[in-house]
Parts: C-alpha cells; structure tokens; sequence
C-alpha cells in the first residue's frame, strides 16, 4: 500500500482541525509551537482549499523513506477522493457556498472544472424546455364587435387573429357558435411557442341565445377528451399535443349599467372546466368614474352568483401568491382598450385609438388597463394558467370519465380482443 507524504496528511486532516490550528499554504504551526495566538478561522469562517501537491511515482510495500508512514486509507483513489470531499464540504459549510470539483492528476497537481452546484438543475431545464418550445391556447368570448381580435393582436403584437385566416368583415354571422382555432409559432430572443387562438364567432349574437356555451363546453371537453387518450394508450407520445384551452378571455360589453344574464350563465357553467378571466371591452367609451363602478359591480354580481375567475382563492399556494393575487383579485374585470395602429405622440410612436379629443394610449396605465392585463396574462402566470389547466382543471375530466368507464378507458369493439389479452 502507498504511503503518504506528511504534507499529504496534513491535507487530508487540516478540515478536521481548523477549529485549533493555524495552516497556511507551505506550513502547519500550531500555536504551542510558535506561541503567538493562533489565527485559526473560528466557526463560520472559510478555510483556502489548498491543492493537493504534486506526487511522484509511488511504490507498492515501503516508501523511498526510511521511516514508515502511517496509512490513512487503503486505496490511493479512495484517500484522495475521501480527502478532497473532506475539504470541499468543509469549506461549503464554512462559506455558504457550493462546493467546486476538480480533477487531480498524478502529475500537473489540481485542475478546476467549473461550478458545481444545486442551482444548476435550473439551467439544464432552461436548455430542455428551450429545444422542445411551449404551447400557449387562448379562447375568446364575447359577441361581435367588442375587440376581440383586435385586443390579442395587440397582446402578442402580431397578427394571430382570425384576420390571418382570411376571414373579413363582411363575412356572415354563423347562425350557431361556430369555433375556429389559429395556431402561430412565435419566436422571440431563441423561445419558441406555439400559440392558438381560439375565436367564437357567434356567440350572443342570436336573437334566442338557448344554450349557446354549450359548442364551446364542448371544445374544450373534446380536447380533455384527446389529451386523455393519448395518455392512456400503451405506448404513448413522448410529447403529448397539447391542445386544452389554458385560458378564456370573456369579454363584457361597457354598458356602465350590469352584467347580463347570458354573461352571468356563460361564466357559471364554465368556471369548473376553464380558467375565465373577464374582461371589459373598448373601456374608452366609458369616464374613469363610470368605469370604476362598472367595475365594482360586476365584482359583486360575480361574487353572488358564486362564481369562480382566475386566479382562484383555493389555489393560492403561499402567503406570497396570496398577497399578489388578491392585487389582481381586486382590479378585475381589466377595463382594457384594444388596437394595433401606432400614432405619434410627443415623439414616440405608441398604440393607440384616435379620437376628436386626443388619442387613446394603450399601453398607458392612465388610460386603460391593458398594461396590467398584458403583465399578468404573459409575464408573471402564463406558466400557472398552463399548470392549474392540467392539474385542477383536466384532472377532474379525467377523473369523471375514468369512474364512468369503471376506471379503464372507453374502447371500441374492433378493440375489445387486444385489450383483454
């Protein structure tokens, strides 16, 4: 078995007795030794991880010393590995940092490799998610003319709406809710994500509005319905298409005066199966005074008819997420001004809508409330709509359609041989 040089020792105990010795780089006199009062780091101090010095060729039985050195460890790898991760963690804990890694060679001494630590994984998953992109689905609600297209045109600052389909103007109004889905890529600083509009025209429009959420319950049922089986399949997708609705924008109409009763059942019937975020459309029609009471209430008529709006209280996770969701809590429905023109304005170009008086800023939070509207639907909880959409959301479809089926997945008779084997 090698033996170890005293300087070597020395290195692989000097975490052990940093609490009572005094080591500099080259030298290991304790205080008995030299009498002067030992500089020794006290608890919380940080102690310089010194290199392992350079070793040469050793010799298996005796060392090229006369004198036999006591053997700390039985394997070279295992004494060096042991003491290095003596050292690195003793001068994380002392530090309060992470540990660093090297590699030792018999030869050239230490070599860093490079930071080590917990926080890492934050990166990795960073690299992943940037190569696989994200997928974002956004319905929108409201009967025609409120600003629908025009509002998430000027959300993404591109031209994701219907338009783009071809769809114009003139074009007739479905005597039913007819849905149509647009889906972009959009790319911006090396992110990718999949964006799909989905558009309602005709909704509310009828003279007799029956049961006119029931196509878009439907659509979205029906994509909880293919996610689900693609789940169940044996052998799955690796990525599984995600189509399901994340987020329902519902638009208001600014009378200043009430909800209606359409808008009051609309929302009541689909809270549980979508995250809805009403909204008050073209609020430039409206002063800051009447907005203001609209405002309050159609909070109180949402709250009397027992119904739920993003973010809900009962997902709130933390003192925190509560603190900031009862801010967004209290400014809801956003009173928001939608258009995709820019205008001059004291030498900027800015979103706007131009009217006898002035111009209507968009992105001014004394004219609308847009801004808000934009931060909290991209910036801070477009990853929390995605995350309340599959767990709370499509987990209680597909718990409802697992127990229907007693627990197995509804398959067809060509089926039913393969499945029993």
């Amino acid at each position: 078995v090698p033996a170890f040089s005293v300087k070597e020792r020395m290195y692989f105990y000097t975490p052990l007795l940093s609490c009572y010795r005094h080591v500099r780089r080259g030298s290991s006199r304790s205080e008995t030794q030299t009498g002067r009062p030992c500089q020794a780091p006290k608890c919380g101090g940080s102690i310089p991880l010194q290199p392992i010095p350079a070793a040469g060729p050793r010799h298996w039985g005796r060392s090229s010393s006369s004198k036999r050195h006591p053997r700390p460890h039985r394997d070279v790898g295992h004494g060096v590995g042991h003491g290095a991760g003596h050292v690195a963690g003793h001068t994380a804990a002392h530090n309060g940092a992470h540990a660093h890694g090297g590699s030792h060679s018999s030869g050239s001494g230490s070599t860093l490799l490079g930071y080590i630590g917990i926080d890492t994984i934050i990166e990795q998953m960073r690299k992943k998610t940037m190569k696989t992109g994200f997928d974002f689905n956004i319905m929108v609600v409201g009967h025609s003319g409120l600003g629908k297209s025009t509002l998430v045109n000027t959300l993404f600052k591109s031209q994701v709406s219907r338009k783009s389909a071809g769809w114009a103007r003139d074009d007739k109004i479905p005597k039913t809710v007819d849905i149509k889905a647009v889906s972009h890529v959009l790319e911006e600083g090396g992110v990718k994500m999949k964006l799909t509009v989905v558009d309602t025209p005709g909704f509310g429009d009828q003279i007799n509005n029956d049961n006119c959420w029931e196509p878009i319950s439907k659509y979205i049922n029906e994509q909880y319905e293919k996610f689900l089986k693609e789940e169940v399949n044996i052998t799955r997708k690796k990525r599984i298409p995600d189509t399901r609705v994340h987020c329902c924008l519902y638009f208001i109409s600014p009378t200043g005066h009430s909800l209606r009763q359409l808008d009051v059942e609309f929302m009541k019937r689909l809270s549980h199966s979508v995250n809805i975020i009403p909204v008050i459309a073209k609020a430039d029609t409206m002063t800051i005074e009447e907005r203001q009471d609209f405002k309050q209430r159609v909070r109180k008529e949402l709250e009397m008819g027992g119904i739920e709006f993003y973010p809900q209280k009962e997902f709130d996770e933390d003192m925190e997420d509560k603190s900031d969701n009862d801010k967004i809590r209290e400014a809801m429905p956003f009173a928001v001004v939608g258009s995709d023109k820019e205008y001059q304005v004291n030498g900027k170009r800015v979103l706007g809508r131009k009217t006898a008086w002035g111009i209507v800023e968009v992105e001014n939070p004394n004219h609308c409330e847009f801004a808000q509207l934009r931060d909290f639907l991209i910036r801070s909880h477009l990853q929390d709509l995605k995350e309340v959409t599959h767990n709370i959301h499509y987990e209680t479809y597909r718990a409802k359609r697992l127990n229907e089926n007693g627990g197995l997945h509804p398959i067809s008779s060509n089926d039913t041989q393969e499945s029993n084997l």
